[in-house]
């Protein structure tokens, strides 16, 4: 079965390499561009796409908010997000999955992946990062404090909002955030972040407390 993937990102140009590198491929193709999140929405409804290539960062409305209307409407709720970000804002990641993204890829992918990522996806299977970045198993190389601050970070909480909650200093917060993303090999809050969701230490839907 061929896999129909809908591109939606303002940049012409990312689309366009994009579109070449998946047409190439015999077991899917780009049924249609958007530059917004309106776009989006009104394409995966009229080209029954299924899997939409999203980014955030868009005008009009954005990828957050195209994947919560995306997820809203019942004739797309088999339309999977395969969200695009440079992982700057650890805020964008929590907010998209809670929205309801099926997955995350860096912008600096390798072509190879973003195509396993797209065939992921589309099989319904969660992709939430492009490396190996961590299994279950190493969070238990994180002390009980470590765990807790990481969840909190996961649930979008801020060091201060969390130093107030666990009755110590915002400095302690961002000491056992940056012990947690060293034993995890995350390279900024965000991938921990994701690495919270990949590890089911903290699930989509859950809310911030």
């Amino acid at each position: 079965m061929t896999i129909r993937v809908l591109l939606a990102d303002d940049q012409a140009l990312l689309r366009g390499t994009f579109r070449l590198l998946i047409d190439t491929q015999p077991d899917m193709e780009v049924v249609a561009e958007a530059s917004n999140g309106r776009e989006a929405l009104e394409l995966a409804r009229s080209q029954r796409a299924d899997v939409v290539v999203m980014d955030i960062r868009m005008p009009e409305v954005d990828g957050i908010e195209a994947i919560r209307l995306i997820g809203q409407d019942e004739d797309l709720a088999g339309v999977k997000v395969l969200v695009l970000t440079t992982f700057e804002m650890d805020e964008f990641v929590v907010q998209a999955l809670r929205a309801g993204a099926s997955g995350f890829l860096g912008k600096g992918v390798e072509p190879a992946q973003l195509l396993d990522a797209i065939r992921l996806v589309a099989a319904d299977e969660a992709l939430l990062s492009p490396g190996n970045l961590a299994g279950g198993e190493r969070l238990s190389t994180l002390t009980p404090r470590e765990r807790e601050v990481m969840t909190l970070v996961a649930t979008g909480l801020s060091n201060d909002e969390i130093a107030e909650r666990l009755f110590v200093t915002p400095v302690t917060v961002k000491t056992h955030a940056n012990r947690a993303m060293a034993k995890l090999g995350a390279r900024d809050r965000a991938q921990l972040v994701v690495i919270a969701y990949e590890t089911g230490l903290v699930r989509a839907g859950e809310e911030r407390a």
